[in-house]
């Protein structure tokens, strides 16, 4: 049983991969395995995933999907296997390396105080890539924004995909009452975790270009969060366990 598992989608990056991989176990973290969730990436990265395995002595487990399913179905599936295999913490981050796994130790360490570590952009020390155009740039920030004001969410970075969490904390939450497929997905999260009261640290990161392919981020996926984050405000629903 590891004691802690790295959750990471993936749909074509099989050239980012392996040094993620590297970088990841270079940290020498104890007890620490790979999820890796792949939505059958023409390009092979889920092949590519299990052939690392072998090579890091069998601390990636790939769960290979039969199709794109989407960003927030894909972490379900990471939380659930993690849940079942047993750790003390769950790791979330993405697989294009714009997220530093450096950052790890510190998001675990912190994880002795708070319930959830939240790597954001938006507080001081934090921020993005100078290599980030204006219009990705913008699209992020008013995002952000609006999908904090509509939901209430209190985290300066409601749209973070890059957090760490105890494993009492992910069990807490009712995951079938999560629905957004795609980017929404961490902002719904940010709101349960909001709503069951917990303990969430933000701490500053610099979020990075990624360095081979083309960011999935698209208006469409910003709107799908921001009326899924008003849903559940006037609702008044959280995923909680009873």
């Amino acid at each position: 049983m590891s004691s802690v598992y790295v959750v990471i989608p993936t749909y074509n990056e099989a050239e980012n991969l392996p040094l993620l991989v590297h970088r990841l176990f270079d940290l020498n973290v104890d007890g620490l395995g790979l999820i890796v969730v792949d939505d059958s990436s023409p390009d092979g990265t889920g092949e590519l995933a299990k052939s690392l395995s072998s090579k890091y002595e069998n601390a990636i487990t790939v769960i290979s999907r039969s199709s794109k399913e989407g960003l927030g179905t894909a972490y379900k599936e990471g939380f659930e296997l993690a849940l079942h295999l047993g750790c003390d913490a769950v790791i979330q981050m993405d697989g294009d390396l714009s997220h530093r796994p450096e950052y790890i130790p510190e998001m675990l360490s912190l994880l002795g105080k708070y319930d959830v570590v939240v790597g954001s952009r938006y507080i001081e020390g934090g921020g993005a890539d100078d290599k980030w155009g204006l219009r990705r740039k913008v699209l992020s920030g008013v995002g952000n924004f609006g999908i904090k004001l509509v939901s209430g969410i209190q985290v300066k970075d409601a749209t973070s995909g890059f957090k760490a969490f105890r494993i009492s904390t992910l069990r807490a939450i009712r995951w079938e009452n999560i629905l957004c497929k795609g980017f929404g997905f961490q902002s719904e999260v940010a709101f349960h975790c909001q709503h069951l009261k917990y303990a969430v640290h933000e701490m500053p990161i610099v979020f990075e270009e990624r360095l081979v392919g083309k960011s999935k981020m698209s208006i469409g996926i910003v709107l799908e969060a921001m009326f899924r984050m008003l849903f559940l405000r006037l609702s008044g629903h959280a995923g909680v366990q009873k």
